[in-house]
């Protein structure tokens, strides 16, 4: 489908769509904890990231790990803007061409909450992942990159901090050489205007290399994610994770496992400021 009639739909669906989750108000279990100080983290780029765990033939079984389920101190911006209750699946409003099931997102946010609940305090996930799209249409003035900057800055104005972006994307570029062959330079574009233009020079990016891809030229777009090198970026390796009949989507399994590994990214390396234990979890790009 193209591009310029799901963002008309996006439109239609932010006036249209009426959610009936509560106020992020209500969520948060401790009172001393205020929502002006919540860690916000923005998840980008296609379906592993929006989350296709558990969706066989566009069906979502319905199945949510204990690893997903919802938490008090983790809230996500919907499509009107506002924090809600965050609950699978994180991208139903977003991505609603598609079905959405399970993705990273609310096993990240629970991990990291084990890991250090007292500091961590109140998650912000703002999810701006779209299935099927390449990085052309995540390149600057896009209207979809248009759409990603002004979440990631909406997020910010009940208070709070954008800590890092979660990306996952690439599974497109892998149809055409010339798409595979230039993504190095397009991925580190991206990177560089959205730091811009969310005026975080420094802002972490943790990427996911690909696991699977819809054309012949995975390796040339998984080369170009492992050798990518730009500070703060760090990479996620999803090289042999199961992926479901489609031969394309991560499981549901393999989605906690990589909610996991992406909290134990951004823990070791912004939370207690050192090198993860292990080199195989999470590769950080010199």
């Amino acid at each position: 489908m193209m591009f310029s009639l799901w963002y008309s739909q996006f439109l239609l669906l932010l006036l249209a769509y009426s959610g009936s989750l509560l106020s992020a108000e209500l969520l948060v279990a401790d009172g001393s904890r205020s929502l002006q100080d919540k860690n916000i983290f923005i998840l980008a780029g296609q379906s592993n990231m929006a989350g296709r765990g558990g969706v066989v033939n566009d069906v979502w079984d319905g199945v949510i790990p204990a690893e997903c389920e919802p938490n008090q101190s983790i809230i996500r911006f919907n499509s009107h803007r506002k924090w809600v209750e965050a609950q699978e699946p994180l991208h139903v409003d977003i991505d609603f061409n598609k079905t959405c099931g399970v993705g990273p997102g609310m096993a990240f946010a629970n991990t990291l909450l084990q890991m250090d609940s007292s500091n961590i305090g109140v998650i912000g996930l703002v999810p701006c992942a779209v299935g099927g799209t390449n990085i052309s249409e995540w390149s600057q003035r896009a209207p979809l990159y248009n759409l990603f900057i002004r979440r990631s800055k909406k997020s910010l104005l009940e208070g709070g901090r954008i800590r890092a972006v979660l990306w996952y994307q690439g599974e497109s570029d892998t149809i055409h050489q010339k798409d595979a062959e230039s993504y190095g330079h397009n991925l580190k574009k991206f990177i560089s205007n959205v730091r811009q233009d969310l005026h975080l020079p420094m802002l972490p990016f943790i990427q996911v290399a690909l696991a699977s891809g819809e054309g012949p030229f995975v390796g040339i777009v998984r080369k170009a994610q492992l050798e990518i090198d730009l500070p703060n970026v760090w990479t996620i390796d999803a090289d042999g994770f199961p992926v479901g009949p489609d031969g394309l989507h991560l499981t549901t399994e393999a989605q906690v496992r990589l909610g996991q590994m992406l909290a134990e990214a951004f823990f070791t390396r912004t939370v207690q400021q050192r090198r993860p234990i292990s080199s195989h979890a999470s590769k950080r790009n010199r």
